[in-house]
């Protein structure tokens, strides 16, 4: 078990998957002449083209701000005889890439949200990016919302959902998160370039506010490529969110009018993630890290399971 363990950060944090906005692409980083060598090309063609919310959060009141549709799901996961058949009769599917749509907060939750993030973006308080791929936007816990919103969020109604969606991805264990709301607009960021999440589940909510086109797009995936990908778009929906694998390639195609305000919640198991970096697909090298960090925890002694020299039984 990972509680009461400090999170901790994978050392590819500084030189894997790293995103180069101007030139849309994603790479890896060990010196200046590997860099030079392995994208230099690509990058100078891609370059040259390329041109009171938090009120009733603190409060504990979560329950007051989820959709009675969310709430009634939630009470199905938790009762006995929940299953996925039963739990999909309550929400939408799309395809066969395990991507479904279910309902969230509600309206006036939303707005006054909108309203909220709007007076932090326009203070004097000190703001980092949500993630290396957007410029504009929120993190959640630079408002203080990790312990008392997303925090009982994940464990109280969104685990119970995930336990029956995504098993083979720990969905039964997603013991921390990373919190961020993006923001689109005209003259701001319009979309968002393929890509996928440091996250073994990802929800994505429409937050508002009104606006055209954006429309996310899903591919493959990351584990499971094919020769030619199958794409599919899916529309937002406002209040509504969207459940997917943090592996899944996704993004999200340009904005061509107004402002679109989204919740992003990247859920981290740390009994998947410590075999494996998403990032890297490597053993993850832990760095220390403040909060949550990556999702990543020490193993600690107890955890591996005991061996028995055969050669001694004999």
């Amino acid at each position: 078990m990972a509680a009461g363990r400090p999170f901790r950060a994978c050392a590819c944090f500084f030189s894997a998957n790293i995103f180069v906005g101007r030139c849309g692409m994603h790479v890896c980083y060990r010196d200046e002449r590997q860099l030079r060598r392995d994208y230099g090309r690509v990058a100078a063609r891609r370059g040259g083209a390329a041109g009171s919310a938090s009120g009733s959060a603190a409060d504990g009141r979560v329950d007051s701000f989820l959709a009675p549709g969310f709430l009634e799901i939630v009470r199905y996961c938790t009762s006995p005889d929940a299953n996925l058949h039963g739990l999909l009769r309550y929400t939408e599917s799309f395809s066969d890439k395990r991507i479904f749509r279910l309902p969230v907060f509600t309206e006036e939750f939303c707005q006054a949200f909108i309203e909220e993030l709007e007076n932090f973006e326009q203070s004097d308080m000190p703001k980092g990016r949500p993630n290396s791929m957007n410029n504009y936007g929120v993190l959640l816990n630079e408002l203080g919302m990790d312990e008392s919103f997303i925090t009982p969020l994940r464990e109280k109604y969104l685990r119970p959902i995930t336990a029956l969606l995504y098993p083979d991805l720990g969905g039964a264990c997603l013991d921390s998160h990373k919190a961020f709301v993006v923001k689109y607009s005209l003259h701001e960021d319009l979309d968002l370039s393929s890509h996928y999440d440091n996250a073994e589940v990802t929800l994505n909510v429409s937050l508002g506010k009104d606006f055209t086109e954006g429309n996310l797009y899903f591919g493959d995936f990351r584990q499971d490529p094919s020769p030619v990908p199958n794409y599919i778009e899916v529309e937002h929906v406002g209040t509504q969110g969207l459940l997917h694998r943090g592996g899944q390639i996704h993004g999200a195609l340009p904005i061509a009018s107004g402002e679109r305000w989204n919740l992003i919640i990247w859920m981290r198991s740390s009994a998947i993630r410590n075999q494996l970096c998403p990032m890297c697909n490597q053993k993850p090298q832990l760095v220390e890290a403040e909060g949550f960090g990556d999702g990543f925890t020490e193993t600690c002694e107890e955890d591996v399971p005991e061996t028995v020299d055969l050669c001694s039984v004999w």
